[in-house]
């Protein structure tokens, strides 16, 4: 309760402690969004190639041998005997699927070949290789 005597103080609203918020989730947006890259693949160490051009295809089907000669199909570990199988489920009846290969620089040659030879199996399949500029 107000007395009659006192005087009335003037509404004030304190804007700097709302400007700090506001900076701090701003800088929580350009933060997360700096992390926000695509990743279709495992990390691998691409081989370099001076000549290499990007693949403009709507679909597309990673598959990755690591170090290891691991081999995965869209980031899930698969067996090499699988992979033709896999690959033409994933395909079905689209004829613009593109097979990215992502090995990685100390791959065996025969392993790369392999998979390859797997991939060409499959009816209406582009294949490309993955490499670095």
């Amino acid at each position: 309760m107000r007395l009659p005597d006192e005087p009335e103080l003037p509404l004030q609203i304190n804007i700097l402690p709302m400007i700090d918020v506001i900076f701090a989730i701003l800088t929580f947006f350009i933060m997360s969004t700096l992390f926000l890259t695509r990743s279709e693949s495992l990390p691998v160490n691409l081989p370099k190639a001076t000549t290499a051009k990007q693949q403009q295809v709507a679909t597309r089907i990673t598959i990755t041998v690591d170090e290891k000669e691991q081999v995965s199909l869209n980031r899930k570990p698969v067996a090499i005997d699988d992979l033709t199988k896999q690959i033409r489920t994933l395909v079905g009846s689209n004829p613009e699927v593109l097979v990215i290969i992502n090995a990685d620089e100390k791959v065996d040659y025969g392993r790369v070949v392999a998979v390859m030879d797997r991939v060409r199996q499959v009816e209406g399949a582009k294949l490309a290789i993955a490499t670095q500029k």
